[in-house]
């Protein structure tokens, strides 16, 4: 029995060497159901508090699963502080300064702990609230894969190699994605998430005087009054200055009208393969709905690379 048990074990790992992993690990929507049934109610608690106190603070949660997800798998390394021995992720290029949240996902970690300690991980704290973020804001709900770890290192490199940034043309959009096993349709779906959240002036200031021929004069004059062309790079604008705060459709209107913020937003209506379906979505909320959720689920699968030392931290920024 145990030698038949090495050697399923080892013609696992070795699939894993072959084959992408993400779908591999063993997530399922009952994890917790014995060990700690309470876990999604403290989540949607903590959420309900920070969305109504500031609803920014959805859109921050959303993309910080985004960023975690994207480098080395969903592990809550994007949550891990610097130590001696490695420079974490929270200073990378596309992080620093930038993901905001870690006090939402402490204070939501510090209630689960008291309830069920050491037994929930961080990496599925940050799923849970992403999707609470989502619906408190007013877009759909799913019932969110669980059973993910916690990295136990965090690679800065990785985040600055892995992460796409506002200045992505919409073919390096969908190669980023497709690197992640995520199709061009689930990229464009996914980037509805900027119908919620801001950007800081630095990141949309070459678009709004650049002279970029694909952006709506009118809401570049506006954006300019508060994105000077010199200072002020942390000053904020709404990715959709229609519904700021609300989780709709609006997004992909403001693309057909040119009203991106980012250049990477506007790449996804600009006469490529994704205008079709950016005029499907704009006319179709719960397609888009629909589409996100599942594309949510999809990147939610994303596992850490076989081999990777992982845990259930006891605090998201340290490891144990």
């Amino acid at each position: 029995m145990g030698t038949s048990f090495a050697r399923s074990f080892v013609l696992l790992a070795l699939l894993c060497l072959l084959l992408p992993c993400h779908g591999m690990g063993k997530l399922s929507t009952k994890f917790y159901a014995k060990s700690c049934p309470g876990v999604a109610t403290i989540v949607r608690s903590v959420m309900a508090q920070a969305v109504a106190k500031e609803p920014r603070m959805g859109a921050s949660i959303i993309r910080l699963f985004f960023h975690d997800c994207f480098v080395n798998g969903c592990d809550a390394s994007i949550l891990l502080d610097d130590t001696a021995t490695f420079t974490g992720e929270k200073n990378a290029g596309a992080n620093a300064n930038s993901v905001r949240g870690y006090e939402v996902i402490d204070a939501i970690k510090t209630q689960v702990e008291a309830a069920c300690k050491g037994i929930v991980s961080c990496a599925d704290i940050v799923a849970l609230a992403s999707r609470d973020a989502v619906n408190l804001l007013g877009g759909p709900t799913w019932n969110v894969q669980l059973g993910r770890k916690d990295s136990r290192t965090a690679s800065a490199s990785a985040a600055n190699a892995n992460l796409p940034g506002p200045g992505s043309s919409a073919a390096s959009l969908v190669t980023a994605f497709a690197a992640k096993g995520l199709s061009a349709r689930e990229m464009t779906a996914l980037s509805g998430a900027h119908t919620v959240g801001r950007a800081r002036c630095v990141f949309f200031r070459g678009r709004i005087y650049g002279g970029e021929p694909n952006i709506n004069a009118t809401f570049a004059a506006a954006r300019q009054q508060g994105c000077p062309q010199s200072g002020g790079d942390g000053n904020l604008a709404p990715f959709d200055d229609q519904t700021p705060d609300a989780f709709d459709n609006a997004y992909y209107a403001n693309l057909i009208a040119q009203r991106g913020l980012l250049h990477s937003d506007q790449e996804l209506f600009n006469g490529g393969p994704a205008d079709a379906l950016v005029r499907k979505y704009s006319g179709n909320a719960g397609m888009f709905a629909n589409d996100f959720a599942k594309a949510m689920v999809k990147m939610g699968g994303l596992m850490p690379a076989a081999g990777t030392p992982t845990e259930v931290r006891l605090s998201c920024r340290k490891v144990n």
